[in-house]
């Protein structure tokens, strides 16, 4: 991977959970790129806490709000409410509450970036079922979309990465690669037969979090080798 060194030169940026998912990897990448990256590690469950973040954060040109929690699969009837709720708990009021929190800032100075990690689970039907997180995951999706359509008129750029069959410690870690049943799956189900590498998301996202993208707002974009 070739980078211009400075894409991001004098920009302050907020990666949450910057120790998982893909925190890391865009973490790194955005600093390379000269931005002044506060990378916060906390899970931001509390009703407060992302607001708390975004104001001690100081002025911010970009936030990536990284979400995650381990797959779970239950069949409909098989559901549990808490752990319905856990998704949602995880991934869902985080991303909505820092993306309130940040907002305000960025109209008032005239336009901002915000990159949402998701998921393309549930752009298409997953195996086994995993209702509740595909759930979580698709509410992601469709809170970026319709909040990134409402931002817009403000220049606030809100989109999402809705990625799968990327290496990352939380859903494909390197043990699986040894995994005869998954390279098999990798060859029949993934078009590009082959894991994405995690520098390419951190690209995309940095392509998003730039005025490269300048005029793409409230989009939920695949990165997932063809897969959906």
């Amino acid at each position: 991977m070739t980078t211009d060194h400075g894409r991001l030169a004098g920009k302050r940026v907020l990666v949450t959970s910057a120790d998982t998912y893909m925190g890391p990897p865009i973490a790194a990448l955005f600093a390379a790129e000269g931005a002044d990256v506060v990378a916060d590690t906390a899970p931001l469950t509390g009703p407060d806490e992302p607001a708390e973040l975004v104001a001690s954060a100081g002025q911010l040109d970009m936030v990536v709000a990284n979400f995650d929690l381990p797959a779970y699969g239950a069949k409909t009837v098989e559901i549990d409410d808490d752990q319905w709720l856990a998704g949602f708990d995880a991934m869902v009021h985080p991303l909505m509450r820092t993306v309130r929190a940040a907002a305000p800032a960025m109209i008032e100075r005239g336009g901002g970036a915000i990159v949402a990690m998701t998921s393309s689970s549930p752009l298409r039907r997953m195996h086994p079922h995993a209702v509740s997180y595909v759930a979580a995951r698709g509410a992601q999706n469709a809170f970026v979309r319709s909040a990134g359509h409402d931002l817009a008129k403000h220049n606030v750029r809100l989109n999402a990465i809705a990625q799968n069959f990327v290496a990352n410690d939380t859903y494909y870690p390197p043990a699986l690669m040894e995994n005869e049943k998954f390279l098999a799956k990798l060859r029949t189900e993934v078009p590009a037969q082959r894991l994405g590498e995690p520098g390419e998301t951190a690209e995309l996202a940095l392509f998003l979090a730039t005025e490269a993208s300048s005029f793409i707002f409230g989009q939920v974009i695949s990165q997932d080798g063809g897969w959906s």
